[in-house]
């Protein structure tokens, strides 16, 4: 039995005319008698009886008619399936990002969501110390970071997404009106930890250098408990600028640090050949975001 004799059957089924059948189906009318004969005989029955003038539904051939039919619409679902995951329209991408790079993805996936709402998106955070662990681990597409953070591998391809400042946050009440870390030697400080972060740990330990500053520091392992400590007054802090936005609250100011260079360069990092037709439609909006903020050499790949 296959799907030409089950299509055939339901034309005659429907028209009760095997001439008709034939033409709706692009066959000869030999063909469809053909097709009716071989499931008749898998069947064991008669599913028509056929006489000069007429043809009418045996009782067996009116029970197999739904069946067949499902069966015909199950087909149509299936390859529309296919083909919509073929483009792209469905599946999966799953996608890893650290604590400071969450700002772009977050842009990346509202569009994505919006333009393909039927793709489902796996996310999981991770330390900055985990991307060489993730970067191999294949069942993983996308991988938001820190450049600094990216090996050397020739089967790691990358985007350069954008570069941000760094903003020095503190309490509302804090009497700081701009981002000049010269004048605050001696406040305490807390900051994500070197594990989590270690390339915007290092940057800010090269800003206290610069700025002769030896402060008091506690570490947290999440950008939520570094918020909610400074709006507690525990300390001040510095965090990059987009990544203070996301994370805004009435409680807390921000600034960013003035006269000097404390840009950040972050990328999506993905694997060479990309096959996920899903993936590769993110990968699209992910370059058209890069391109829209107008960076130089926007592309690593």
């Amino acid at each position: 039995m296959d799907f030409n004799q089950i299509s055939c059957f339901i034309s005659v089924a429907r028209t009760l005319n095997f001439s008709e059948a034939a033409r709706q189906s692009f066959v000869s009318q030999s063909t469809v008698s053909r097709y009716i004969g071989e499931l008749e005989k898998e069947f064991g029955v008669k599913l028509f009886v056929r006489n000069r003038r007429d043809v009418m539904l045996t009782n067996e051939g009116k029970a197999l008619l739904p069946y067949a039919i499902e069966i015909m619409e199950n087909l149509q679902k299936a390859k529309s399936a296919i083909n919509r995951m073929n483009k792209g329209g469905m599946g999966k991408i799953s996608i890893t990002f650290d604590a400071v790079s969450g700002a772009f993805a977050k842009k990346c996936l509202k569009q994505f969501s919006a333009m393909y709402p039927d793709i489902a998106v796996e996310l999981q955070e991770i330390s900055g110390n985990e991307n060489s662990q993730y970067l191999s681990d294949t069942a993983y597409d996308f991988h938001f970071m820190l450049r600094d953070m990216l090996p050397e591998n020739d089967e790691i391809r990358s985007v350069v997404t954008h570069t941000e400042t760094l903003s020095l946050i503190c309490p509302n009440n804090f009497p700081i009106k701009r981002g000049d870390l010269k004048d605050l030697q001696g406040e305490r400080f807390v900051l994500l930890s070197e594990n989590v972060s270690p390339i915007l740990y290092m940057e800010i330990m090269d800003i206290f250098r610069t700025c002769h500053l030896s402060p008091s520091i506690s570490c947290y392992d999440s950008i939520k408990s570094v918020m909610i400590a400074v709006s507690a007054g525990l300390g001040i802090s510095v965090l990059p600028t987009e990544l203070v936005k996301l994370q805004s609250s009435e409680d807390i100011a921000s600034y960013e640090i003035d006269m000097l260079d404390t840009n950040l360069t972050f990328v999506a990092a993905y694997r060479k050949g990309l096959s996920n037709p899903a993936a590769n439609l993110f990968l699209s909006i992910v370059k058209d975001f890069s391109l829209n903020n107008d960076y130089k050499d926007g592309y690593d790949l």
